[in-house]
């Protein structure tokens, strides 16, 4: 069973260490002891959390959409280039580029310190784990 220290659990949610504390201290989330005494988060039960958390920000509207992946930040640079822009977001501790028309990015007023949302669709994920993986 994975588990994870408080800030590295903290990290993996976009939290702050104290967010993550008082979360274990309201009973959102259980914590426990690792061998060395350290406090530490069950990995499926943060996995769990992750998710509610997703889906409270989530929000669509009345929109559909086939795309899941939606990841909310501010863009923090725009360079349009002729016929093309390429937009930065810093979406948490993720930093998601875009590259889109320069008319796109002209009529979405797209500036450093505006909010935006990345929807990602794609076909092929490619997933990475540490080799010394915890257990």
């Amino acid at each position: 069973m994975t588990h994870f220290r408080i800030s590295e659990a903290a990290a993996l949610l976009g939290v702050s260490d104290d967010t993550l504390r008082r979360w274990c201290a309201d009973g959102i989330l259980s914590v426990s002891l690792d061998e060395s005494g350290r406090q530490v988060v069950e990995g499926a039960e943060l996995a769990a959390r992750a998710k509610v958390l997703a889906t409270e920000v989530a929000d669509v509207g009345d929109v559909r959409r086939s795309a899941r992946n939606r990841f909310t930040g501010l863009v923090t640079k725009v360079e349009i280039d002729g016929l093309m822009a390429q937009v930065e977001l810093q979406c948490g501790p993720n930093r998601v580029i875009s590259l889109m028309s320069s008319e796109a990015a002209r009529e979405m007023k797209l500036d450093v310190g505006s909010k935006a949302v990345a929807v990602v669709k794609a076909t092929m994920v490619i997933l990475e784990t540490e080799k010394d993986a915890r257990q």
